[in-house]
């Protein structure tokens, strides 16, 4: 087992520019299981964690419903916003400036082959983020993502998450707010739910995060939760 994650942050980057990417690595990664497979051969996979930003941007999952998406093509111009269909799960999301979409590109056979584990432990590291700051994150049963007050009239997203895993090789992962501009999800019915909130950090807060130290936070949390090596 590769226990080994590189580190990558992509800082500010063109969605499709990063969907390339994070693609090209994934498909590098399948293709040495499956060479391993078929030859016998015993080459490491190797695993990343990526984190960045994204210029304002709707992204639909394969089982999302267009209909959320509450603006046409002449509005998503003025809000300067993209918009994408994509192959991960879940349904509709924003990402934008101020938001730490992080990109984990794992081989899952060098942690746990559990996927509900895996999206369980992504959730673990936000809430432990949170905590650092004061605030308690919780999960919502029936929804994925983090969630403030999940118990009560009060239930407010404050972290998405979307995946898609082949060979039990990941890719796609989550979106964190934390000084995001939340008037960008009012343009969708965030993830398919039309009757809760989103939040962030600031806004719990009431004031900006400094980014650079929660990313380094949270690639903290992720790495002693998933035992990583973290290079």
């Amino acid at each position: 087992m590769n226990k080994k994650v590189a580190f990558i942050d992509w800082g500010l980057v063109d969605y499709q520019k990063a969907w390339d990417k994070q693609g090209a690595i994934f498909n590098e990664t399948v293709a040495v299981k499956t060479q391993n497979r078929t030859n016998g051969t015993t080459i490491e996979t190797p695993n990343y964690l990526i984190f960045c930003e994204h210029p304002h941007v709707y992204t639909l999952g394969k089982s999302g419903h267009p209909e959320n998406l509450l603006l046409d093509e002449t509005a998503l111009i003025e809000k300067q916003a993209t918009y994408y269909k994509i192959n991960r799960g879940g349904d509709i999301t924003y990402h934008g400036p101020g938001q730490i979409v992080g990109y984990p590109i794992l081989d899952l056979d060098n942690f746990f082959t559990d996927i509900h584990l895996y999206l369980r432990t992504l959730e673990e590291a936000i809430i432990l983020t949170m905590a650092d700051y004061g605030l308690v994150g919780e999960r919502y049963p029936g929804f994925t993502g983090v969630w403030l007050d999940a118990d009560n009239g009060q239930a407010r997203k404050i972290c998405a998450m979307g995946v898609r895993c082949s060979r039990w090789v990941t890719m796609h992962g989550f979106a964190f707010n934390v000084n995001t501009d939340l008037n960008y999800f009012k343009n969708i019915v965030p993830c398919g739910i039309d009757d809760k909130d989103v939040t962030s950090m600031q806004r719990e807060l009431g004031r900006a995060i400094d980014m650079e130290e929660i990313k380094f936070r949270l690639k903290g949390h992720i790495a002693v939760l998933f035992k990583m090596d973290l290079i």
